[in-house]
């Protein structure tokens, strides 16, 4: 060992205990370390992490005299698989390791993403060979005992480490092979330079983006009043100075208060909330802890926040977790609730834990913070929470309760046509929180309109095609298919298709003909006939052709607001399905009538003169705000997912617009003509517009507009979109640019009026509240008082009437073709919530096909989906699952019809709950004996 290098190894220890975990080559140092000096550095590393441990094996390293050291230290990186590093030691260059810091950076920034989307098991075996293989059996063993996410942290850590200068194209490739989403985020190709040049030209304010998570832009660019200099990244957790608007806002709960932040999107509410739990955990005495809950309503809007506070107040140590229902059956919420400081959690899962005792008490809690507080009505979670706070406030429980904070860019008034109707709902909404301050921004309006910028509003009303040829053939198709309809009618005499339904003034290709639909289907679950199978026959055509018809009218709806082409391959897809499944003789024949028209509708759908109206002024403004602004960063909410789809296509598919590659962001839930979004799929959409400029419009329903963070935008257009007030003033404040636009467009002109009705009702509501804040908080808490104490009055009133059960023998029979498939007394209920039948003979009953989506989760594996076993029927009755080690069929009421076996009435439920049989637990035991009874009845055939 020389003095130079000697010098050497000091001058780069820096990049050696970056990437150096010690304790693997402990080892084959014994000749040169003693053990206690080993021990020493394993505890190091157990206690303070591998950085530290490194750094104390340098310091041990450099001040040896022994011979060899230096060689030996060089061949025990060789053996412990440390290749990179020996040969940058080796060389003394590190030009290859300093060149993975910027991946190193790009992992760090993506670590939310990575640690709740990647399975670290999947992807090991392609990404093994940049890792030390004692790296890769701790990754398997955190990932076996502590959960996925666990071993996706500790895979992060690793990486973190490599030396191997090509894992980053290494993990893309894995990540690629197995479709991973978050190939998208990992920009091997561009480096992740480029994309921290992004986020800084994004915003003039630099503070938290260093992350790439569910941050809006703006809101960040709120957050601080001292920049970063241009030339540097700021670390992830930069101390935020507030605003003083900020400030304003937080202060009255900060004083403790019960209070209502009422402020504009984008102006950082959550960061408000951050300062008044910080300033709440903080004012607790020695000995004594504060608990913070803080809710929110949608999944993707929870992850956001949940990033949020834990970037916030790790470091600061606080600790910080969260439950929703996408992990609630894999996570212990007791000991989450008692283990953390800050809990962020979607509602329904404290109403649950409510209910069966697993929080005893909102008092665990010392503050409450619901965000989009509006939604406290009626039965939404928050509204079922806050009756268990109200009832223990007016019970006179002598446990201290929480102090609750709501959040929302908007109060709403309900259905108030004036000032003191809207007051009234506004106190309703303060009685409910149990909050009497109303905090907006008044005294720093100033302040507040440098950083929140109203969008101007348009509102273009534009023409529908004068003539529309492919309606008129659709229509025809629907004539023909309800004419087919009324015809199985002609033998009953008294019974016709427009008397199974009260809605008789319906037009094709409206929301008024779907709803027609529905009542018919329903009115047909329930018709009955002495012939049983007769009515078996009239039940199932029924619906096969009310389902055609269905199916026609959401083709004429999606033609009304996008292309005909769009319409037509939507009904291509239903008939190819239809095909491929039981194709009876009735869908043959509705089949080839829709084929016989086929030809035509192509020629119409594919006609310039044809061409949608509305489409060509929505190009117009495109075209017109992208040639005045070339960095425009579009939003455009349109009613459906089906439109989001057709949009998508029309834009990439015009060669004016394609350059504005959009992207699109739908709900989880699913609808009658699609599957909705999973969440990571709405993570990586949103993540995917923030990151890419390349991006310029993302198309997306109702789920964008409350609550979810988006970047900054310019220009939100409303197609033919209009909701109530919350919705309007939601949606407007996703264009939070200097001088955005926010475009109604829509050739109704009732839309146009409802949301000019809108502007008044926001008028309203703000003068209500203006009004509300100069009232005395005395009378303010009296007010509140008296609407808790009667609201509860109403509640208790309601509890008393408890529903009979009936205990009478019942029949379920299949919702679409009555064959015969248990009774209610071989139905059990399993914990609580899911019913199965125990008779044996329904095992007959039905056909199962493999899930789409099979998923475990607590006790329950869900493995297919079942089916009415009649071929000319398969209607979908519910699931086929594994429950601890039984194999049990879980049903959907609403594809039954009941049946009263006394006196043949039958009824139509939509929930389990509002149906009051003999709910019978599901008896293990009871099923064990089945069983053995099984092998019994077998023994004695054999013999």
């Amino acid at each position: 060992m020389t003095a130079e290098q000697r010098r050497n190894l000091h001058a780069f220890r820096g990049y050696v205990s970056k990437i150096l975990d010690p304790t693997y080559i402990l080892s084959y140092m014994t000749p040169w370390f003693r053990d206690d000096v080993v021990q020493h550095i394993q505890a190091e590393k157990n206690n303070k992490g591998p950085m530290e441990a490194a750094s104390l094996f340098l310091q041990v390293l450099l001040e040896l005299q022994e011979e060899g050291w230096f060689r030996g230290f060089l061949d025990a990186l060789h053996q412990a698989g440390y290749s990179g590093l020996c040969e940058a030691i080796e060389s003394w260059d590190f030009q290859k390791i300093e060149k993975l810091e910027e991946y190193r950076l790009l992992l760090k920034r993506l670590q939310p993403e990575f640690k709740t989307t990647i399975n670290p098991k999947d992807i090991l075996p392609e990404i093994s060979g940049c890792l030390i293989s004692q790296e890769c059996e701790e990754i398997i063993q955190i990932s076996s005992n502590k959960g996925l996410m666990a071993g996706a942290e500790k895979m992060i850590e690793c990486l973190l480490r490599s030396d191997k200068e090509n894992w980053p194209k290494t993990l893309k490739l894995a990540l690629e092979k197995e479709e991973s989403k978050f190939s998208e985020l990992w920009m091997v190709e561009k480096g992740a330079e480029n994309v921290q040049m992004k986020d800084l030209e994004d915003d003039e304010m630099k503070t938290l983006d260093i992350q790439i998570v569910y941050k809006e832009e703006p809101e960040n660019q709120n957050l601080s009043q001292n920049p970063c200099p241009s030339s540097e990244v700021p670390p992830a957790y930069s101390p935020l100075k507030p605003r003083n608007f900020q400030l304003e806002l937080a202060l009255p709960a900060q004083k403790g208060k019960n209070t209502i932040i009422c402020a504009p999107t984008g102006c950082g509410k959550t960061f408000v909330a951050l300062l008044i739990c910080e300033h709440h955990l903080k004012q607790f005495p020695q000995g004594r802890k504060g608990k913070v809950v803080f809710f929110a309503v949608q999944l993707p809007l929870y992850e956001q926040q949940k990033s949020a506070f834990s970037e916030y107040f790790e470091r600061l140590g606080y600790k910080v977790s969260g439950i929703s229902g996408e992990i609630a059956d894999s996570v212990s919420v007791e000991q989450i609730v008692e283990n953390n400081d800050i809990i962020i959690l979607t509602p329904q899962i404290l109403v649950n834990s409510l209910k069966d005792g697993t929080i005893p008490s909102l008092s665990i809690f010392t503050l409450m913070i619901f965000d989009e507080c509006h939604n406290t009505n009626k039965n939404h979670p928050y509204n079922m929470i806050m009756f268990n706070y109200l009832d223990q406030k007016l019970g006179g429980s002598s446990d201290s309760l929480p102090q609750v904070v709501g959040l929302t860019a908007s109060v709403g008034v309900g259905d108030a046509k004036n000032e003191a109707e809207a007051t009234e709902y506004i106190c309703r909404l303060c009685a409910s929180l149990d909050t009497s301050v109303l905090t907006t921004v008044r005294d720093n309006l100033e302040e507040l309109e440098e950083v929140f910028y109203k969008p101007q509003k348009f509102f273009r009303k534009v023409e529908s095609r004068t003539t529309d040829k492919f309606k008129c053939v659709i229509s025809q198709l629907m004539a023909e298919t309800e004419a087919l309809a009324k015809s199985i009618f002609e033998e009953l005499g008294t019974v016709t298709l427009e008397n199974l339904s009260r809605i008789q003034n319906r037009n094709f290709g409206t929301q008024k003909y779907e709803q027609w639909i529905i009542a018919v289907q329903k009115a047909c679950m329930v018709f009955q006939m002495p012939d049983k199978d007769e009515e078996s026959r009239i039940c199932k055509a029924l619906f096969l052709y009310t389902s055609h018809l269905r199916k026609y009218n959401d083709a004429l709806i999606i033609s009304e607001d996008a292309r005909m082409k769009d319409a037509l391959n939507y009904l291509k897809n239903f008939f190819s399905n239809v095909r491929a499944a039981g194709f009876d003789a009735i869908e043959q024949d509705l089949t080839q009538r829709f084929e016989e028209k086929l030809v035509e509708l192509e020629d119409i759908s594919v006609d310039p003169s044809n061409e949608n109206p509305k489409l060509k002024d929505l190009c117009f403004i495109l075209q017109e705000e992208y040639h005045l602004n070339r960095e425009t960063r579009t939003i455009l909410f349109v009613k459906t997912r089906a439109l989001v789809d057709a949009l998508k296509k029309w834009i990439e598919e015009n060669p004016k617009l394609s350059f504005l590659k959009p992207c699109i962001l739908t709900g989880r839930g699913r609808t009658n003509q699609t599957m909705g979004m999973t969440l990571p799929a709405q993570k990586c959409a949103l993540d995917a517009f923030r990151t890419n400029r390349d991006s310029k419009i993302l198309i997306a329903t109702s789920v964008a507009d409350e609550g979810i963070d988006i970047a900054q935008c310019n220009l939100v257009i409303l197609y033919e979109y209009v909701g109530n007030v919350i919705k309007m003033i939601q949606t407007r404040g996703r264009g939070r640019a200097r001088g955005s636009k926010c475009f109604l467009l829509t050739s109704n002109a009732d839309v146009i009026e409802k949301e000019q009705l809108n502007i008044c009702k926001e008028k309203m509501m703000n003068d209500s509240i203006s009004s509300l804040q100069r009232w005395n908080e005395a009378v303010f808490k009296e007010k509140i008082h008296q609407i808790q104490v009667q609201e509860k009055l109403i509640r208790d009133n309601q509890g008393k009437v408890k529903p009979v059960v009936d205990k009478n023998n019942k029949k379920l029979l299949c919702g679409k073709c009555k064959t015969f498939a248990c009774y209610t007394a071989d139905i059990r209920v399993v914990e609580e919530c899911h019913f199965t039948v125990v008779r044996d003979a329904f095992r007959e009953c039905f056909v199962t096909k493999s899930h789409p989506k099979p998923k475990k989760f607590g006790n329950f594996e869900k493995k297919s989906k079942i089916f009415c076993a009649r071929k000319d029927c398969l209607h979908d009755w519910g699931i086929h699952m594994t429950y601890k080690t039984f194999e049990i069929p879980v049903i959907k009421i609403e594809s039954f019809v009941v049946e009263d076996v006394a006196t043949g009435a039958q009824t139509l439920y939509s929930k389990w709950k509002d149906f009051n049989f003999e709910k019978i637990p599901f008896d293990a035991a009871e099923m064990s004996a089945g069983a053995q009874d099984l092998n019994l009845q077998a023994m004695n055939g054999l013999e």
